[in-house]
């Protein structure tokens, strides 16, 4: 149940000098073998990662042999991994996926919005065009398990069932690496409409700690994660896109934290050099805390060099914009919320 995940209050929304809202944060470290070497508020409780579970997903279309069949690449990978912008290359690239699967934008179960970066949706609405369901943020995911299905001789149609063979391979991978079942109600349907599923976060920082070192998985699996991690670490605008914090964070780590954010506040790392995995989780769901929550316990973790700190600077203090543009306050975290020792 939501209600069992308790965090700490963390980031604090600030309007001139004073506090105006605050935002609780729960969130683990863990090392491969399951060691916590961090903790805030709750960790035992599910939570559906969303799209944080995106690598994942595409590993298992990586193992069946859809980059060798259809000739991807990293950018291919790396999209398939994506919850980018509908910026136009996003969109050209994942059309072409689809070219070379067999399939066609109406193959594409995701739904249709609007680009996610303004510019791009401004550019299409002046030429008078509506999105489709390439400019999802989700449709490279899309793509990347209609190229799956064709590879496991399955049919594109019903691809968004959990009783699919491609959702069955991917729901298989994503319990291996998560020494975890899904089923009943840790099971549910995403944004896009595919299945997503409910973890615990300490077993989501094991996930992404084995994403990390590649350690306790299958052969096969671990393959394909290896992949998967070089994918996003060489192509992060890819999976994300323009003034995005995880194409920002991948750029300013030298590709050494692989990081996917998912909805409703989640995000998680893969903390190369460390060992370690991340999954954080605002309890109240909230985009807004999830990178400034972020950027404070790599910091903690001593992970960021001050270089990236730097240059990573705007997430970590975000401005608050009253309606005419004017810079009125900024979220970020409060000092000493993380847990010492």
């Amino acid at each position: 149940m939501f209600w069992e995940l308790a965090g700490v209050a963390a980031v604090a929304v600030r309007r001139g000098g004073r506090v105006e809202s605050v935002h609780q944060v729960a969130a683990c470290a863990a090392e491969v073998d399951g060691t916590i070497v961090l903790k805030i508020g709750t960790v035992q409780s599910p939570v559906f990662l969303r799209s944080s579970a995106k690598p994942f997903i595409a590993a298992a279309s990586v193992r069946a042999g859809v980059l060798e069949r259809f000739g991807f690449g990293e950018r291919e990978l790396a999209v398939m991994c994506a919850s980018h912008n509908g910026e136009p290359a996003h969109v050209e690239l994942v059309a072409s996926m689809l070219e070379r699967i067999g399939a066609t934008v109406d193959d594409l179960g995701c739904g249709a919005h609007p680009p996610s970066y303004e510019p791009a949706a401004a550019a299409l609405a002046a030429r008078g065009e509506r999105p489709t369901q390439l400019h999802n943020n989700c449709s490279g995911k899309h793509a990347g398990i209609l190229a799956l299905a064709k590879v496991l001789g399955a049919p594109f149609a019903g691809y968004l069932e959990a009783g699919h063979p491609a959702q069955r391979a991917i729901i298989a991978l994503c319990e291996r690496v998560s020494d975890d079942v899904f089923e009943g109600d840790r099971l549910a349907v995403d944004g896009c409409g595919i299945p997503v599923y409910a973890t615990t976060l300490h077993k989501a920082a094991v996930s992404f700690a084995r994403f990390a070192t590649l350690r306790g998985l299958e052969d096969a699996d671990a393959a394909a994660l290896a992949r998967v991690g070089a994918a996003m670490a060489a192509e992060p605008w890819y999976v994300a896109g323009t003034g995005r914090f995880d194409t920002d964070l991948m750029r300013a780590s030298g590709g050494r934290i692989v990081c996917k954010a998912g909805a409703e506040g989640v995000h998680c790392d893969a903390l190369l050099d460390a060992g370690l995995g991340l999954a954080l989780k605002v309890v109240d769901g909230s985009r807004r805390a999830a990178a400034p929550a972020t950027l404070a316990v790599l910091h903690a973790l001593r992970v960021l060099e001050p270089a990236a700190r730097t240059a990573l600077r705007p997430h970590a203090a975000v401005p608050v914009k009253n309606v005419a543009g004017r810079v009125v306050g900024e979220v970020a975290a409060l000092e000493g919320w993380i847990p010492q020792g």
